[in-house]
């Protein structure tokens, strides 16, 4: 047995292809999230990603997307790693990495997220398979917002 809390087992937690996630240490909390076990890694749309030092490690500072009610902000975080990653239409690049919690159906753990561009995506984020191995997740292919609410995609009317 592990001392890892993240290790603990769990009961099985079935969520849908769609749920709403909170990633706390970016501001964004219960925004509409793609699950998609056929990617590896996790990918956040961001922009402006430039890379900078503090104190003699690599850093990364971005602008979080926009979600309904919460304007996009700048972000600061150590640089986790830099994976090579295929992108959408199948053509490999270089992304930097972040190691941020994530909280999902009440469960926080941490989760590797690259930085990239998804502006023409429908969803900000694409929650890929590596962060929910560990955690017993299953993802019912066929179901959305199982264990989340169903948000407002379009926000406020005017």
């Amino acid at each position: 047995m592990t001392n890892d809390a993240s290790q603990v087992e769990r009961p099985l937690l079935v969520i849908g292809w769609h749920e709403c996630i909170s990633l706390p240490e970016l501001g964004l909390f219960d925004f509409a999230v793609k699950v998609d076990t056929g990617a590896k890694t996790t990918a956040l749309h961001a922009e402006n990603i430039e890379l900078f030092r503090r104190d003699d490690q690599k850093w990364v500072r971005f602008t979080a997307p926009s979600i309904v009610g919460t304007p996009g902000q700048t972000c600061e975080f150590p640089v986790f790693t830099k994976r090579d990653i295929t992108n959408t239409s199948g053509s490999p690049e270089s992304r930097l990495v972040i190691r941020t919690p994530m909280i999902l159906a009440g469960r926080r753990w941490k989760i590797d997220v690259s930085l990239t561009d998804r502006g023409s995506m429908v969803f900000p984020l694409i929650l890929g398979r590596r962060a929910l191995r560990r955690h017993n997740i299953a993802v019912h292919a066929g179901k959305s917002y199982l264990v989340s609410a169903q948000p407002n995609l379009k926000g406020p009317k005017t």
